[in-house]
């Protein structure tokens, strides 16, 4: 049955237990992240700087493995690193003794997430780490565990209270084992020069693969382009605003290059009773904005966000090869 309690208001100042509940785990598990970023300001700094200097200099992949929460931790990680141009997957540890071992090869680094440090199930990853000198980090809370002692670099995280009102559930120390993962990729992208350009590469699909396309990826060309050369009456600039439908008509010179653009906004403010009688050259608003194809779509959107405009020109070499509109960014998912 519902509560009848009531919701918080201003008026009331009450706070739902829920809410209070929500608070108390953000605010437990942000002192694990304070206290693990203060514990790399200070010992746990050498050790995580060796490990990205291993991962880095690694001909291989990175393995990352674990088991329960760990392991859920783990994919994410793996995945994070794979994303953001350190090779890198998962191996479940309880699966390693199955046959997954043989995804391992000696040119590789195994990182080992156990937050106690005492799974069994890592026994035959650890054996074979040793059997075949495949160098293994753990990441654990415990160093002095049988996991810390069998690697050969150890990311000791600090001991955190859990979230969870009797200590139990891994929460506090889950968002810890993701935080150290993100800023080991992290270190990684930044070491190497990783550039927006390369991250596309792995990002083809969805919202993200569509901001990382290009400028030439999302622009009108040919006849869609509301093209008018100098000297134009206004009357027909108009009837070519109308029937491209973007609002604005771009004006070029003889040798195809962009001088101005009149918009509608152009239109209201030169509004008088002569206005389809003047040519374009006395309504234009002259130099406007262009970017190239090869531009990011990230970075059209910021042109267009910082200009407040719904238009850009596409040049090249000076002259125009395209327009793209606002529209057509939304809906592709881009803005």
């Amino acid at each position: 049955m519902p509560s009848s309690k009531p919701l918080m208001t201003q008026s009331s100042g009450t706070i739902p237990d829920s809410v209070e509940s929500a608070l108390r785990t953000l605010e437990t598990e942000s002192g694990g992240i304070n206290a693990l970023a203060a514990a790399l300001r200070g010992p746990l700094g050498e050790p995580f700087a060796k490990a990205v200097e291993l991962i880095r200099n690694a001909k291989g992949r990175v393995i990352v493995t674990g088991l329960g929460k760990s392991g859920h931790m783990g994919r994410k990680i793996a995945a994070t690193l794979a994303s953001t141009g350190t090779p890198a997957f998962f191996v479940h540890a309880a699966e390693a003794g199955h046959g997954d071992l043989g995804m391992i090869t000696s040119d590789d680094v195994i990182m080992a997430l156990s937050w106690s440090g005492e799974q069994p199930e890592m026994k035959n990853l650890v054996n074979y780490s040793a059997r075949f000198a495949i160098p293994m980090i753990a990441v654990t809370s415990n160093a002095s565990s049988s996991l810390g002692q069998a690697a050969d670099l150890v990311i000791e995280l600090p001991k955190a209270r859990e979230a969870c009102p009797h200590n139990l559930a891994p929460t506090t120390s889950t968002l810890m084992q993701a935080a150290i993962g993100d800023a080991l990729a992290i270190a990684l992208l930044e070491g190497r020069g990783f550039t927006a350009l390369e991250f596309a590469h792995f990002h083809p699909g969805g919202k993200l693969g569509a901001m990382l396309k290009f400028v030439r990826d999302y622009m009108r060309t040919g006849a869609e382009i509301p093209l008018k050369p100098l000297g134009t009456e206004m009357s027909e600039a108009v009837v070519e605003m109308s029937a491209k439908g973007l609002g604005c008509v771009c004006i070029v010179n003889d040798a195809g290059e962009a001088v101005g653009i009149i918009t509608d906004g152009d239109l209201r403010r030169h509004m008088r009773p002569d206005l389809l009688t003047v040519t374009v050259d006395e309504i234009m608003t002259k130099q406007p904005k262009s970017v190239p194809p090869s531009m990011l779509a990230t970075e059209m959107i910021e042109v267009l966000n910082t200009r407040k405009i719904t238009t850009l020109l596409v040049t090249e070499a000076n002259k125009v090869v395209g327009i793209v509109h606002l529209h057509d960014l939304l809906r592709a998912g881009v803005a």
